[in-house]
């Protein structure tokens, strides 16, 4: 009767032969949440600046309607307090549309920095990684063979 092969002693003896330092992919899960948490901090800052200016938006845009729609004793002031109106909606929107792209604006500069420094801590540790990788498997390399005859 044939014998079936041991495939995790093989499996086992294959990785021992090959040692893995776990620290680079520590430091690499390390890098991950710090970034994850930068543009957090970042996406956050955001959305509580576009909330005050909205909010600011509505409360301005409350008060112009409560002016306009106060009682007047002639007609024509009707209509003046809609031209008034319309003219204080456009020029409030024209601010706070400013205001919202200036929010934007400064999320795009943090997180292309975030992207490039993260781009560089990155490669950094693939290369420490790789040139552990190499020493270890040069070593490895190097060391005799355990039971083989010399030549």
């Amino acid at each position: 009767m044939a014998m079936t092969q041991d495939y995790s002693k093989m499996m086992q003896d294959m990785m021992s032969a090959f040692p893995m330092d776990a620290t680079a992919m520590q430091q690499a899960f390390k890098t991950s949440a710090s970034f994850g948490e930068k543009m957090t901090r970042v996406a956050l800052e955001a959305a509580e600046k576009s909330t005050e200016i909205s909010g600011k938006w509505t409360k301005d845009m409350l008060g112009r309607v409560g002016e306009m729609a106060k009682a007047k004793d002639e007609p024509s002031e009707y209509t003046k307090a809609i031209s008034d109106f319309a003219a204080a909606s456009a020029e409030m929107s024209a601010e706070h549309m400013a205001a919202f792209a200036e929010v934007a604006k400064k999320v795009q500069m943090e997180t292309v920095e975030l992207m490039l420094a993260a781009g560089k801590d990155m490669s950094e540790d693939a290369a420490a990684a790789a040139k552990k990788a190499t020493e270890s498997a040069t070593a490895v390399a190097k060391k005799p063979a355990s039971g083989a005859a010399p030549v």
